[in-house]
């Protein structure tokens, strides 16, 4: 028996925990993973961009998909408040660039062990059983939770099982099923934030290079969506890395629309600037073919690909090379292009779109508006953000609302 059971013990459950226990409500959590936290080890690379350092009008700016359902859980818990709170468990932050907030050890299992750690001190029961299902009354309230070792009563039951992103973590999509049950209905889930698959074949000979300090471009139908300096990496499918996860979270008409990437390896430098850099290489390596002429500019894995683009044989002499090609060799490097076919499985995204509907949610305390006594909070919901911690800040906001909304509801 407990007061209410919380289900999924990762970022947003065990704000929700946490939080709901330290009003001096009787908590469950139920987890089957040993560690808590699963899955918030492993982001940001393993460093987890918490939140980010910014007022509530930047969060919700970064938030595509129903940003207003957020507006009474960021105004509760905005993202300075999210800091203090981690700072206050021992956890010191740093600031990066574009706000972005990490632990100052660039250690992921501190935030998850300080959360572990805190959701113990407010005495909630790590229970590792998996949940199956939520049992209601006659009145059709919550009276129980479902799990594969048997039903435990409750008087409230708060789901925050994730979405289906890096199911090995525990994310398997159980949360959709259990909410499905009870009448609510289910935005179909799609990868945000994913590797892009690309048709390049090059893509694949490049595969581990990663350049950094680069300018990638996004186009939907021609149109530029998303441009952004950074980094990336090319994989054997196509491309990921955070530059290319960002852009996908602009990319939402798979299937209706054309997507395409450009690379910008060289951003410092103008197009009339680099043709002038090519020359001076191209005066330092003048008896030299072309492809031994880019080394000082290139790295010596992108010049046969870049050679190829831009149609220039790669035994070309430097004397022989016309400057209509030396034109077409600047503007390949000024806009690499990649052709971008699809996202890769919804198991690889770091974050999961879609999810439970949203107009079925109270969001000022994260209940559901069908069944008394049932709450969401985190990455089930139908609500998914643009990659500097804001996702995470979402867990973080509807976690503590629908903590503290359960211990208003049991503890008038």
């Amino acid at each position: 028996m407990a007061d209410a059971v919380v289900i999924g013990g990762g970022a947003a459950g065990l704000m929700a925990a946490g939080t709901a226990a330290s009003q001096g409500l009787d908590v469950a959590l139920m987890e089957p993973n040993e560690k808590l936290g699963r899955k918030l080890r492993i982001t940001g690379k393993g460093r987890c961009n918490v939140t980010n350092d910014c007022d509530n009008k930047t969060w919700l700016e970064n938030v595509p998909t129903n940003p207003k359902f957020l507006y009474s859980a960021a105004a509760a818990f905005p993202p300075p408040a999210a800091m203090a709170f981690f700072e206050s468990l021992g956890v010191p932050l740093k600031t990066e660039r574009g706000g972005r907030v990490f632990p100052r050890s660039d250690n992921a299992n501190h935030i998850a062990d300080a959360l572990a750690r805190w959701v113990k001190a407010q005495g909630v029961c790590h229970v590792r059983n998996r949940v199956q299902s939520v049992a209601l009354d006659d009145a059709g309230a919550v009276r129980a939770v479902v799990t594969d070792r048997g039903e435990i009563p409750c008087k409230a039951a708060i789901v925050a099982t994730g979405g289906l992103s890096y199911p090995a973590t525990g994310s398997t999509g159980d949360g959709y099923a259990i909410a499905a049950a009870l009448g609510h209905n289910i935005a179909p889930a799609r990868a945000s934030l994913v590797p892009l698959e690309s048709p390049a074949a090059y893509c694949a000979e490049l595969a581990g290079f990663a350049p950094r300090n680069v300018d990638l471009t996004a186009y939907e139908n021609g149109k530029v969506i998303y441009t952004e300096r950074g980094e990336l990496l090319f994989a054997h499918f196509g491309v990921t890395g955070p530059l290319v996860l960002s852009a996908s979270a602009h990319m939402r008409r798979w299937g209706d629309s054309a997507y395409k990437l450009a690379i910008d390896f060289k951003p410092a430098l103008t197009p009339e600037k680099l043709d002038e850099r090519i020359l001076r290489d191209f005066e330092k390596y003048q008896n030299r073919d072309i492809a031994n002429a880019l080394v000082d500019l290139l790295p010596r894995s992108m010049i046969p690909v870049v050679l190829r683009l831009a149609d220039i044989p790669a035994h070309t002499k430097i004397h022989d090379v016309t400057r209509a090609q030396r034109q077409r060799l600047g503007a390949v490097i000024k806009a690499f292009p990649v052709p971008v076919s699809g996202p890769r499985p919804v198991a690889e995204a770091i974050v999961t779109g879609g999810g439970i509907d949203v107009k079925q949610i109270d969001p000022r305390t994260m209940r559901s508006k069908l069944v008394p006594g049932l709450y969401f909070a985190g990455e089930i919901l139908d609500v998914d953000a643009y990659t500097g911690g804001f996702n995470l800040q979402i867990a973080w906001s509807t976690g503590r609302c629908a903590g503290l909304a359960v211990g208003k509801e049991l503890c008038p």
